[in-house]
């Protein structure tokens, strides 16, 4: 059984930064693709980033690009997320997933097997 972990979320004013992290436990971590989603209230859940099994492919939405960075640590079976720049429009849950078949990145969330509980972030104007 594979379980994901994220951390890192709180509160903070717009023009700020933030870092999830996601450990995974349970199987090997570099079996996994690795992605972001978050959710705000009343909205879809939608993709934030995505990241390959050996992290030198990563794909980000077009809201996020340029402000956020996912990178990932194979050897700590970690997962992060780099949020530069926040805005108060970046104010969701976020969520943490994994793709154990694909060897390339996905946007979508139904291509992703394993997800973890989020973390809120919000930000204040």
């Amino acid at each position: 059984q594979v379980q994901l972990v994220e951390s890192g979320g709180g509160l903070v004013q717009a023009g700020g930064s933030l870092r999830l992290s996601c450990a995974v436990s349970g199987r090997t971590f570099s079996n996994y693709g690795m992605g972001w989603f978050r959710q705000a209230p009343g909205k879809e859940r939608e993709f934030v980033a995505a990241i390959t099994k050996s992290g030198g492919n990563t794909i980000y939405a077009g809201s996020v690009k340029g402000r956020f960075t996912i990178s990932r640590d194979n050897a700590k079976n970690t997962v992060y997320l780099q949020m530069n720049s926040l805005k108060p429009e970046d104010t969701a849950v976020y969520y943490c997933a994994a793709d154990e078949l694909r060897s390339y990145v996905s946007s979508r969330s139904a291509n992703y097997d394993y997800w973890g509980q989020g973390t809120q972030v919000t930000v204040s104007s």
